[in-house]
C-alpha cells in the first residue's frame, strides 16, 4: 500500500473490532418524517416503529427557539438517522424511539 495508509487484509471487516460494537442498523434510526400539523411530526424508524413528536410551546427554548416559526419547522429533515434542521439541531433518535415505542408519541415540553 502507499505510504502513509495503514495495511488491512483484503476484505477483513474492522468494525468488528470496534467496542462497543457500531449497530449500523439500530432500530432508533429515522428512516422517515414528515410534518403532520402545528409543531408535529410523524417519524418512523427502521424497525417499523412509527408514532408523533409533538412539540410544546415550551419546548421552544434555547436552540430549538426559532423552530417556533412554523416555516423554520417545516424545514426539517433527515441526518445519519436523526431528525434535524439546518444549523446542526438534532433530535435523540434513541430517547424518541424510546418513548414513542412506549406511547406511540413523544411530547417535547
Amino acid at each position: 500500500m502507499g505510504a502513509g495508509k495503514p495495511e488491512r487484509a483484503s476484505g477483513q471487516d474492522r468494525a468488528a473490532d470496534v467496542k462497543p460494537a457500531i449497530n449500523p442498523c439500530a432500530d432508533w434510526r429515522v428512516v422517515s418524517v414528515e410534518v403532520v400539523g402545528e409543531h408535529r411530526l410523524h417519524v418512523r424508524f427502521v424497525d417499523g416503529v412509527e408514532g408523533h413528536v409533538q412539540f410544546m410551546p415550551t419546548g421552544f427554548r434555547g436552540v430549538f427557539a426559532h423552530l417556533v416559526d412554523p416555516a423554520k419547522f417545516a424545514e426539517v429533515g433527515i441526518e445519519y438517522g436523526a431528525v434535524t434542521w439546518p444549523g446542526e439541531l438534532d433530535l435523540a433518535p434513541d430517547a424518541m424511539h424510546d418513548e414513542i415505542a412506549k406511547s406511540g408519541e413523544w411530547i417535547l415540553n
